[in-house]
């Protein structure tokens, strides 16, 4: 099972609160560093402000030189595909090609009404198109121009440029609908995120995208499976309980719901979710100054759920 750091920069974060968090997470063994990509807090002041996703990725990509790095996720709202697809080819080339998209519709109606920003009430098809333009952008040979006609965008001999350094850059959707996010993960993604869902729920919500894969012809296993929780692990009881306060969490809901309590309770969780189809975890770190969370994880935890 493959560990990934997932922090929410909108919560209060500086650029170079982010750069040392990317740091320990390669120093310390970790597979990836992702972000969110939010322009609003969801609760306090979010002091010092907000930090933009892909300006953060561009920076980190000549600051460190093994982790991954990606959005969970971008918002369709946020970008035009034929920007965004310039702006995740040229932080690939960047980074030596270790980038990631995540790439959702979008949900949070108050950052958008704070900032200006557009939300239409339907915003599936963006999302359905936006996946069809950067996906076709970076197919097309160098030399040829990429066209598209859709209902919300459209492309008119575009030369397709830049191109990312990786062959395929891998494009993950996440979410747990029943129906529509499965297919589209079928067709596009080559990773599906289930993101903060219950425990016992995890394996018939992918047991949905394995059969969703079936339906368009495609092999299930050719899908990474993976999911995110709230991290928040003591060596005993004492510590867990003192990072459970600094995150503004109880002890009981974060056992309930997050990789939580102690190292032994936080490696039984994981266990269980890679018995439930699980490949790759994003832990999501709140408390972004606490760089002794990550050590204890790495030192106590991942050796045992590799």
């Amino acid at each position: 099972m493959q560990l990934r750091i997932f922090t929410e920069p909108q919560q209060g974060a500086t650029y170079d609160d982010l750069l040392a968090v990317a740091k320990a997470t390669e120093e310390l063994g970790f597979d990836a560093f992702f972000r969110s990509d939010h322009y609003l807090t969801m609760g306090g002041d979010g002091l010092p402000g907000p930090t933009d996703a892909w300006t953060t990725l561009a920076g980190l990509a000549r600051e460190t030189s093994r982790i991954r790095l990606g959005t969970l996720v971008s918002s369709a709202t946020f970008r035009l595909p034929g920007v965004l697809a310039i702006q995740v080819a040229q932080v690939d080339q960047m980074s030596g090609g270790r980038v990631e998209l995540g790439l959702g519709s979008g949900w949070y109606e108050a950052e958008h009404t704070a900032y200006g920003i557009p939300f239409p009430a339907k915003r599936f098809g963006l999302l359905e198109e936006q996946l069809e333009i950067i996906t076709g952008l970076w197919q097309t040979p160098v030399g040829e121009t990429f066209s598209f006609a859709g209902e919300h965008y459209q492309l008119t001999d575009a030369p397709a440029l830049p191109k990312p350094v990786q062959a395929s850059i891998p494009v993950i959707i996440g979410g747990q609908g029943p129906k529509r996010t499965p297919a589209l993960a079928a067709r596009f993604a080559s990773e599906f995120n289930l993101g903060f869902a219950e425990f016992d729920e995890v394996a018939p919500k992918l047991d949905r995208v394995r059969a969703a894969c079936i339906e368009a012809g495609r092999d299930p296993d050719s899908l990474t499976y993976s999911a995110a929780h709230v991290l928040c692990v003591g060596a005993n009881e004492a510590e867990f309980t003192r990072r459970a306060a600094a995150i503004g969490r109880e002890g009981a809901e974060l056992r309930e719901h997050g990789i939580a309590g102690t190292v032994a309770e936080a490696t039984d969780r994981l266990a269980g979710l890679r018995e439930s189809g699980v490949e790759r975890v994003y832990l999501q770190v709140m408390d972004l100054q606490d760089l002794d969370h990550l050590d204890l994880v790495a030192r106590e935890i991942a050796p045992h759920v590799g």
